[in-house]
């Protein structure tokens, strides 16, 4: 079973005013050259147990991939330490290794060496590693006639021919077609059912939700929450959006005791006062699926804004979303605010939502512009509202997230005759 300890970890690289300089500090050791360091992790503890899948997100320049060097040995940190048990199979940079000039074949058995494997296994294994790769006559040419989808195809087929204790996978998936992305996820998942300790490294936050059971995010190479993916996720996601706001909005970290409020922020501008679900005119907690039901939001301006505009979102247990939309996307404009004036959004829909536990969140922003994005975001208030939807007895029967309430036609063929 593999594990991953990681203690009081910091990596600096050294800043010099030329090139000159660091060779002469690299000459002369002992006489200091650089002029400062820069540190791009700092503080970092991290204790991943055996079977635990984690996933790491954060902003590019968070950390992330000097992280993983560092995990995997490739870089040695400045401070601090790192401790793992078990064979690691490190998904980073796939095909990077290859050699143009040797066929696919000849890549599989040198690669595969490097990993840990003996000729004897890799020569075992070769049949499987080409049916997962499939990539045909390719096998036997030489790797400078490959697409880049290919070279990965192939990399992946040989560094998980064999399941490790741990897998680390850094965005090594986002290229190649789609039907070879899934068949990575069916396997990554099998290696996690079997035991394997995930590490994995995505931007895509649905990936993570599937994949994890644990997230930790990194900003500015420090850890700054380790905790559930839904919560890590929605700090992220607020974070993004605060990054957008221009320096207005301030993100609110709440306890993790105080579940589902990670991810808010707010602005002295707007109070998001009240997020409501009503069916027939009344505030309910639970409703029958395909209901008629209204989400109502009402928020109170504290500055004047030319273009505000309010939005909701509905989100399943996992943090994932079912739907979202706003004024500015339904192109409903609710036009300038003057301050202390309140605005009351309501949104009617029949929610076909399968059952299960859901959350309302709810925004404010201004200055829409673009496909759905805003010049500045005001306000986030973070699964302000839970709610059931239980099954509907008078609807079809049916599986899935929402409920598309089809209608089916029949036709009976006739069959043709022929008369001779």
């Amino acid at each position: 079973m593999g594990s991953i300890q990681v203690k009081n970890l910091g990596k600096a690289y050294k800043r010099y005013s030329s090139q000159w300089a660091r060779l002469a500090e690299w000459i002369a050791p002992g006489k200091k050259k650089h002029h400062d360091l820069k540190w791009v992790l700092q503080d970092i503890d991290i204790d991943i147990k055996p079977g635990e899948s984690v996933g790491l997100i954060g902003v590019n320049g968070a950390g992330k991939s000097t992280l993983l060097k560092l995990i995997t040995g490739t870089s040695q940190p400045t401070v601090g330490s790192v401790s793992t048990q078990g064979r690691i199979a490190a998904l980073l940079e796939l095909g990077m290794g290859f050699h143009p000039d040797f066929t696919g074949r000849q890549n599989v058995l040198m690669s595969g060496q490097l990993i840990g494997m003996t000729a004897g296994e890799i020569t075992a294994l070769m049949p499987e590693i080409e049916a997962f790769a499939d990539i045909g006559e390719y096998i036997d040419q030489p790797v400078r006639v490959y697409s880049s989808g290919m070279q990965v195809r192939l990399a992946f087929s040989v560094a998980t021919a064999m399941r490790p204790d741990i897998l680390i996978v850094d965005e090594a998936l986002a290229v190649g077609d789609v039907f070879f992305q899934q068949k990575c996820y069916e396997r990554i998942r099998g290696f996690c059912e079997s035991g394997t300790t995930l590490l994995f490294v995505s931007h895509s936050m649905g990936t993570v939700y599937s994949l994890c059971d644990r997230a930790i995010l990194l900003a500015e190479g420090r850890v700054a929450l380790d905790a559930s993916p839904r919560e890590v996720i929605d700090l992220y996601n607020a974070q993004l959006l605060q990054r957008q706001a221009k320096g207005s909005a301030k993100v609110t970290v709440i306890d993790s005791d105080e579940a589902g409020n990670v991810g808010s922020f707010s602005s002295d501008g707007v109070a998001i006062c009240v997020v409501e679900l009503f069916k027939d005119g009344e505030a309910v907690s639970a409703v029958a699926s395909e209901s008629l039901v209204t989400v109502k939001i009402r928020v109170r301006f504290n500055h004047d804004y030319r273009d505000p505009h309010i939005g909701f979102q509905i989100r399943n247990a996992r943090g994932e979303a079912a739907f979202m939309t706003n004024t500015y996307c339904m192109n409903r404009t609710i036009g300038a605010v003057r301050r202390g004036e309140e605005i009351v959004a309501e949104f009617a829909f029949h929610i076909g939502l399968a059952e299960g536990e859901y959350t309302i969140t709810s925004g404010v922003a201004e200055g829409g512009a673009g496909e759905g994005e805003f010049n500045q975001t005001l306000a986030r208030s973070q699964d302000a509202r839970a709610f059931t939807i239980v099954r509907n007895m008078d609807a079809i029967l049916w599986s899935g997230f929402y409920n598309l309430n089809p209608t089916c036609t029949l036709h009976r063929q006739q069959e043709e005759q022929t008369v001779s």
